[in-house]
């Protein structure tokens, strides 16, 4: 009968460990550092490498191993989880400071009955200088007559995709703990700061459509003050404003709740959307739109 090696005498103490610990989802390196904090309590020897110790816990503790790929930037990102974990877990653990926003917190605020299948997990750039130049109706209309750009950076895992935005530095603005379906508690957008984000980028939450029936069910919940100070913070060189009124209008919000935002109206004409052909024009809100919006 073989001697029980070091690492299955202090098994008892190794689940222990992690059974008390809080974090679920672990990159190898943090594993690594679990045995290096470890290893003398646990009494392993030093032939007991980080690849050892990982293939011990996934074949008797709890351990278990996630891929996500990438197949258009030919990327494998491998996450371990102690137990099981939601896609909500794994998608925000690919980067340090990612939360989860666009249509994937419109579903979390319970602003849609979709169910989605892609996740969008915002990973904001570093500060950029202001853009020079001052905007004016000739750049306005030409960054508007195409169809606006969208991340190409995706992961597949199991059924899911998480579509990964290089969103602009906000600092983390409105970025709250929310409760995922699965229960457990994930970083992302909150109500006021989602429903700007769509604004911006309509097509990360499935259309200006979709959007108009976010701000719908939003009607009881949403505070025109907290999102007006977020616009302001965001400082975007386009007027949303005029966009997020017209949503308002259409949503059937009374007037006194987007008298703000009539208030902060720009000189130029706007678009709700990118690459709109023949559109309908809105001249309270100088905004140009979808025809099927006139409703």
């Amino acid at each position: 009968m073989p001697l029980p090696t070091r690492l299955s005498i202090a098994k008892s103490d190794i689940l222990r460990h992690f059974d008390a610990t809080p974090k679920k989802v672990y990159l190898q390196s943090e594993l690594a550092k679990v045995l290096s904090e470890n290893r003398a309590f646990w009494r392993l020897a030093q032939r007991t490498n980080t690849s050892v110790f990982l293939d011990y816990l996934l074949h008797t503790g709890r351990l278990k191993e996630h891929t996500l790929k990438s197949e258009e930037y030919r990327r494998v990102v491998t996450r371990y989880s102690w137990g099981e974990v939601s896609i909500y877990e794994l998608a925000t653990s690919l980067a340090k400071s990612a939360y989860l926003s666009h249509g994937t917190a419109v579903f979390l605020h319970g602003l849609t009955d979709l169910i989605p299948k892609t996740l969008y997990l915002n990973i904001e750039q570093s500060v950029k200088p202001a853009p020079k130049g001052r905007l004016t109706q000739e750049s306005l209309d030409r960054a508007f007559a195409n169809q606006q750009r969208r991340s190409n950076l995706s992961y597949s895992y199991e059924d899911w995709t998480v579509t990964v935005i290089s969103g602009k530095n906000t600092a983390r603005l409105g970025v709250d703990p929310i409760e995922a379906p699965t229960s457990e508690k994930v970083e992302a957008t909150n109500l006021e700061r989602t429903l700007i984000d769509v604004v911006v980028r309509p097509a990360y939450a499935g259309g200006i459509v979709q959007v108009l029936e976010a701000y719908r069910a939003a009607k009881d919940r949403l505070s025109t003050n907290r999102l007006v100070a977020y616009l302001k913070r965001l400082d975007y060189i386009y007027p949303y404003q005029q966009a997020i009124g017209f949503l308002m209008e259409r949503a059937g919000y009374d007037e006194s709740r987007y008298s703000l935002l009539q208030e902060m109206k720009s000189p130029f004409k706007f678009y709700l959307t990118h690459g709109l052909d023949k559109p309908s024009f809105n001249s309270r809100w100088q905004l140009f739109f979808p025809h099927g919006l006139e409703g």
